[in-house]
C-alpha cells in the first residue's frame, strides 16, 4: 500500500483509510464480527488508518474497534493511526440535533472516546460540526491544548468552508479538513482541494464511492428505501436515481474495459487530484474493502483521467447531495 502523510508533520498513513461509520448499521445491519472481519482485511491490505466517531452508533463503532485492538496484545497501538469526532449532540428535550463545540465538551468526548478505543491518544481528533456561536478561533486553542496535554497528535474540521480553514490554521496548523468527494460530489473543488492543498492540510474524502452510485452495483430504489440516510436523500429518490443510475453506466463500461472495477477506478481518480487527498471509503465487506484497495494500486495517465471525466462530467449528478435537513451543519461557501 502506498502512504500519504496527514498534514505537514503528521504521521505517515496507507494512501486510502477505512470509514468505520459501516460498523453501525447506517448502511444496512451488522454486527462486531462483521467489523472485526472487516479490520482484519484492513490489516492484510495495509490499510493503517481508521476512521470514526462517537457521533457513529453512538458509541458502537469506537466500541468495535475497541474490542478488536484488545484482541491483538501487544501490537495494538502500532496497527492502526486513528481519528475520531465530537462536536454533534442531541438536544436533551427535543431530540433535535445541536453542535456543541465548548472546550468542556469536546475533551470530556474525547475521553469517551479514548476509553471506548482503549487507547491514550489517537494521532487526529475532529470537531464533527462547527458549532457556529463558537468562534473557530477560539475552538482552535481549544485542540491546541489538547495537543499538549498529549490525548491526540493533531486535529481537524469536518465539513468546513476554506475561509474558515484558513481562520484556524493561523491559530495552529490544522492536519486535516474531511469533507464528501468524489466523482459525483466536486463541491470541494470550488476551493477546498486548493486552500488544503496551499495550507499543507491533509483533505480527508469520505464518501468516495458516492454512497454506491460510483460502484458497479448501485444501491436500487429498493434497497435505498431501507435506509433512513439515503431514502430521504435527494439522489436516492425517484426520478433522481434511476437517472443517476443511467448516467453511470458509462462509467461503469470504462472500469470493465481497463479491467478494473467502478469503485477502484473511482478511488484511484480522487488519489490523482493532490497528493494530500486521502480517501476513506467504508463498506460492511472484507470483499468490497479489497477493491477499493485495488483503486490505490491503479496508475493513470492523462487519457485515462481525460476518459474518466468523458464519462462523468462535471455536474452529470442529479438532484442535491443533501436534504434541506442534511444541509444542517455542514458549511457552505459558493
Amino acid at each position: 500500500m502506498k502512504t500519504r502523510r496527514l498534514g505537514t508533520s503528521g504521521p505517515l498513513i496507507s494512501a486510502i483509510g477505512y470509514g468505520a461509520m459501516s460498523f453501525t448499521d447506517f448502511y444496512g445491519t451488522t454486527d462486531e464480527s462483521q467489523s472485526h472481519a472487516v479490520l482484519a482485511a484492513a490489516l492484510d491490505e495495509g490499510i493503517t488508518h481508521i476512521d470514526t466517531s462517537n457521533a457513529y452508533g453512538p458509541h458502537r463503532s469506537e466500541a468495535a474497534i475497541g474490542s478488536f485492538l484488545a484482541k491483538q496484545g501487544n501490537r495494538r497501538h502500532d496497527l492502526f493511526s486513528i481519528a475520531t469526532k465530537a462536536g454533534i449532540t442531541k438536544d436533551p428535550d427535543t431530540g433535535a440535533r445541536t453542535y456543541n463545540n465548548s472546550a468542556a465538551h469536546l475533551e470530556a468526548e474525547l475521553d469517551g472516546s479514548l476509553a471506548r478505543l482503549g487507547v491514550d491518544r489517537v494521532d487526529l481528533f475532529y470537531v464533527h460540526r462547527r458549532d457556529a456561536a463558537t468562534p473557530i478561533e477560539e475552538v482552535t486553542e481549544t485542540l491546541a491544548g489538547l495537543i499538549r496535554k498529549g490525548k491526540i497528535g493533531g486535529f481537524g474540521y469536518s465539513e468546513i468552508a476554506p475561509s474558515s480553514l484558513r481562520r484556524a490554521n493561523a491559530v495552529h496548523p490544522v492536519m486535516a479538513v474531511q469533507s464528501e468527494y468524489s466523482l459525483a460530489v466536486r463541491y470541494p473543488e470550488l476551493g477546498l482541494v486548493q486552500t488544503t492543498a496551499e495550507l499543507g492540510t491533509a483533505l480527508v474524502a469520505f464518501s468516495p464511492v458516492g454512497r454506491s452510485l460510483l460502484t458497479d452495483k448501485p444501491h436500487s430504489a429498493e434497497k435505498a428505501a431501507e435506509l433512513p440516510f439515503l431514502k430521504v436523500n435527494p439522489r436516492f429518490q425517484e426520478p433522481n436515481l434511476s437517472a443517476n443510475i443511467a448516467a453511470g453506466e458509462a462509467f461503469r463500461r470504462l472500469a470493465a474495459d481497463m479491467g478494473t472495477s467502478a469503485a477502484a477506478l473511482s478511488i484511484a481518480w480522487l488519489l490523482h487530484q493532490g497528493e494530500h487527498v486521502i480517501p476513506i471509503p467504508g463498506t460492511r465487506s472484507p470483499e468490497h474493502l479489497r477493491q477499493h484497495c485495488e483503486g490505490a494500486r491503479l496508475d493513470l495517465d492523462a487519457a485515462a483521467l481525460a476518459a474518466i471525466d468523458a464519462a462523468l462530467p462535471v455536474g452529470w449528478a442529479h438532484g442535491d447531495r443533501y436534504s434541506v435537513a442534511q444541509w444542517d451543519g455542514p458549511e457552505k461557501y459558493c
